[in-house]
């Protein structure tokens, strides 16, 4: 097994909102986008900071800028990431360029602005650039915004709720292990008197998480949160209640007894593995540990799979695993002993043992021929 870590700014998918650009807007932003993507590329953050600028000297407006140059070079990021063709560290180092591409927008304080917006990341999520797009969109629409950035504590951002009033709260979440938090601080939110919209790739591509974690709104991209915002006030949020009461299917522990074992699930699973297969007796310190974090990423996604009973949260998963792997060389069927070794010990789970079926029929199929 190769190392399955999730990629630290995986693609952005960016669907276009209600208001659409010509043609020609499109062809100048791709062409703009292309020569931003070169600086990146290049490590040149003064190129990418000349290029923003000349983009906007050029015609395009700041919106336009904002989403379909640098949003869409970061998309490229991602693709190049799990395609193999650029490492972690050229990843990180792209990231930070399009965080200061963004920061070189003008972006002028409205006289009155529409009200008060607090955008932020949900707890442990470090995937901030989608959520610092959203939040430099809605002050290009003029509203007032604080941005908290990524990886914020629920209490905290509850503590600057209670400070700040907010009239709508956007969170913001890339992976899917991060929904339960996702669902902690949408309640506390609602509890605390503020509707919320989420958006992200952890939501699901039709928001479907949104729905089950009972979110106010949901958005697939930041033009369609900004229309959403304008078109009116979001709708007062549910009285306060328990987590339980949007997921009645947590009342049989499954998700608390497999995510207070997790540590336990990986460590059996990879002595397992090494038990199968003695090749692993020559591994590298490395290797072993790249082994130990790719059990680690399969059992995160299964309970979050759980949590919100859900098989594509886990074969979604193992899919975009199987393709990064295929791209590395590595064939998918590497991960089947793994889910194996997984589902003996969770053999009392049955909606565990659903969860490692299906993901055992998504890499059959993936690893199937293709028919020419």
């Amino acid at each position: 097994m190769t190392a399955l870590q999730p990629s630290p700014d995986r693609p952005v998918r960016h669907r276009v909102g209600a208001r659409l650009a010509s043609p020609r807007t499109d062809e100048r932003a791709a062409a703009w986008a292309d020569k931003l993507w070169t600086a990146v590329e290049a490590v040149d953050e003064y190129s990418a900071a000349d290029t923003v600028r000349n983009a906007l000297n050029a015609g395009l407006d700041a919106e336009t800028v904002l989403l379909d140059v640098i949003g869409a070079v970061q998309h490229r990021v991602g693709a190049a990431w799990a395609a193999n063709r650029m490492s972690v560290a050229g990843e990180h180092a792209a990231t930070a360029i399009n965080d200061r591409a963004i920061a070189a927008l003008p972006i002028r304080r409205p006289d009155t602005p529409r009200g008060r917006i607090t955008v932020a990341c949900v707890d442990k999520e470090w995937h901030a650039l989608p959520a610092h797009l959203l939040a430099a969109t809605l002050r290009l629409r003029g509203w007032q915004v604080d941005y908290l950035g990524a990886q914020v504590p629920t209490p905290h951002l509850i503590s600057h709720i209670h400070r700040t009033a907010p009239a709508a709260v956007c969170l913001s979440s890339s992976l899917p292990t991060r929904l339960p938090l996702a669902h902690g601080a949408i309640t506390a939110c609602q509890a605390a008197g503020s509707p919320v919209m989420v958006g992200g790739l952890a939501f699901g591509t039709d928001g479907r998480h949104a729905r089950t974690l009972g979110a106010d709104a949901w958005a697939p991209e930041a033009r369609a949160a900004a229309d959403h915002l304008a078109a009116g006030p979001l709708p007062a949020p549910p009285p306060a209640h328990q987590p339980v009461e949007d997921l009645p299917h947590l009342l049989d522990q499954e998700y608390t007894m497999v995510s207070q074992s997790a540590a336990r699930l990986v460590r059996e699973t990879f002595h397992g593995l090494a038990a199968k297969f003695p090749a692993m007796r020559d591994y590298t310190d490395e290797q072993r540990e790249r082994t130990a974090e790719d059990l680690a990423y399969i059992v995160d996604f299964l309970t979050a799979a759980l949590y919100v009973d859900d098989d594509e949260t886990f074969t979604d998963f193992l899919a975009w695993t199987a393709d990064i792997l295929t791209a590395r060389g590595v064939p998918a069927r590497s991960l089947l002993p793994g889910l194996d070794l997984l589902e003996d010990q969770l053999r009392d789970f049955p909606r565990a043992r659903r969860l490692l079926d299906a993901g055992r029929r998504t890499l059959a199929h993936h690893d199937r021929p293709a028919v020419l």
